[in-house]
């Protein structure tokens, strides 16, 4: 593991408040942290190089673009060699209705996140490509009925 500094308080409150809002200005930022300018646009910079920040991007509205279909695929692999786990994980990437891909320790081993425009998008995308994925066994899916909280909001 690379040698990084620690970070403390201020860097705390700055990740939380680009977490917030990624688009305050550093100005703006400052005066919420508690730092003058220049201490805080050095630290997040900081942050930026040593890896605790890795960018910036949109909060889109997901109903508005027709994606608000959103289900949760179990997958269960029949070989979970290092080669096989691999393969699926750069099969996984190149499919843009997934939107996260998580391996999972239990029943089963990954568990997909998959938004598309409805059920029926979401049928075509399970059997053309989810299903033809290297090394899948089984899938399961849990649609989703209403998004309680999400972080990313």
């Amino acid at each position: 593991m690379e040698n990084r500094k620690q970070i403390d308080q201020y860097d705390r409150r700055i990740l939380d408040e680009l977490t917030r809002d990624g688009r305050v200005s550093v100005t703006e930022l400052a005066r919420r942290v508690g730092l003058s300018k220049s201490p805080a646009q050095v630290r997040m910079q900081r942050l930026i190089a040593e890896g605790y920040i890795l960018g910036f991007s949109a909060m889109l509205d997901q109903a508005r673009l027709g994606r608000n279909h959103v289900a949760f695929v179990e997958v269960k692999l029949t070989d979970t060699t290092e080669p096989a786990l691999r393969a699926f994980n750069a099969a996984v990437r190149a499919i843009p209705e997934i939107e996260q891909c998580h391996m999972i320790a239990g029943a089963f081993d990954y568990l997909l996140k998959v938004r598309t425009s409805d059920i029926g998008s979401y049928r075509m995308i399970l059997g053309e490509q989810i299903s033809s994925l290297p090394h899948v066994g089984s899938t399961s899916t849990h649609v989703s009925m209403e998004s309680v909280k999400d972080q990313t909001l």
